[in-house]
């Protein structure tokens, strides 16, 4: 297929042709593709929803999040209002759908995502995700990381490093990074998490993340020193190296993003949110999520809108980063 037609055929849908309430809704109005369309192999970035909150351990509802998203982000426009980059127009960028789960069996949902995920990477499609509770990041990362670990800067209210729940259960929301950790997907020596707030039960998993290397800073310190010294300090943690970046909407704080489930005053603002994203571009970035996203808690979709404008600027930021696949 010549370049000119591939790029024609991965535009989105414009509003000036058709009204963004019309027709069935995909990630950003982009074309939509199950994994044997043979347009497949030209996609750069797959834009993928794990509609999946079974590891959730308070208030359920993020399995719900991907449909909500991709209503709201046929609000998204193609260009970016800064510097005028069109993502869709610089990288084939489409709508893979949602992975496989299961909403009964984690285990069997984490198998069925990382199989999923691994066929994407193993096409080399870089995957831009929205979730789904945090544990879908595990299966993504076991998928990136399945010959070498990769870095992460993780954009966060909590460090999701706990060892278990309820007793032993090592598979929620709130341990996946612990577990990338341990299975030696992700190098936490080039992680960072930036905006780490709340309320605690203890000191249990900041310790061992800082015994294991990672680089955990808290809102006042992000406050102190100021964004911009803060992403210089993650950009230089990530390096040169293949890197993850996985944002939490509750980093953002409720009053901005309310709808999800574990929800932490003093957060960023949506401002400071794209700020620091737009910090990362130029980095050897391999995939990105944005996660937790619970509609039963904004049914006004606001939250969602929130979400899928973080999901723009974080494929503005994939779609330049040197190692994701350019236009054949």
């Amino acid at each position: 297929m010549p370049a000119t037609d591939s790029v024609f055929s991965f535009q989105p849908v414009s509003a000036f042709d058709l009204p963004r309430f019309a027709s069935v809704p995909s990630f950003m109005r982009l074309p939509w593709l199950k994994l044997d369309d043979p347009r497949m192999a030209e996609v750069d970035i797959g834009l993928i929803g794990v509609p999946w909150d079974g590891g959730t351990t308070n208030r359920p509802g993020a399995r719900h999040g991907p449909r909500q998203l991709r209503d709201l982000s046929t609000m998204i426009r193609s260009q970016h209002p800064v510097d005028g980059f069109a993502p869709f127009a610089a990288r084939n960028c489409a709508d893979l759908g949602d992975a496989p789960v299961n909403p009964a069996d984690v285990a069997d949902a984490l198998d069925r995502i990382g199989r999923f995920y691994a066929e994407i990477v193993g096409r080399g499609i870089t995957p831009m995700t929205a979730g789904g509770d945090h544990l879908v990041s595990l299966p993504i990362l076991r998928a990136l990381g399945a010959k070498a670990p990769v870095g992460m800067i993780h954009f966060d209210a909590h460090t999701d490093l706990f060892d278990s729940y309820f007793g032993g259960f090592r598979y929620t929301h709130g341990t996946p990074f612990r577990r990338a950790i341990e299975e030696g997907v992700l190098d936490p020596r080039r992680t960072v998490q930036i905006g780490i707030r709340g309320t605690m039960y203890d000191s249990e998993d900041v310790d061992w993340g800082l015994s294991q290397g990672v680089r955990i800073i808290r809102i006042e310190e992000v406050e102190e020193k100021g964004i911009a010294a803060v992403m210089a300090e993650a950009r230089a943690i990530a390096g040169g190296g293949r890197t993850y970046v996985s944002f939490d909407i509750d980093s953002i704080d409720p009053a901005f993003a309310p709808g999800t489930g574990t929800p932490e005053i003093g957060g960023f603002t949506t401002r400071e949110a794209q700020k620091m994203v737009r910090s990362l571009t130029g980095l050897d970035l391999v995939g990105a999520d944005l996660v937790e996203v619970s509609p039963p808690f904004d049914t006004s979709g606001g939250t969602a809108w929130v979400g899928v404008s973080m999901m723009f600027e974080l494929i503005a930021v994939l779609a330049r980063a040197p190692g994701t696949r350019r236009q054949r």
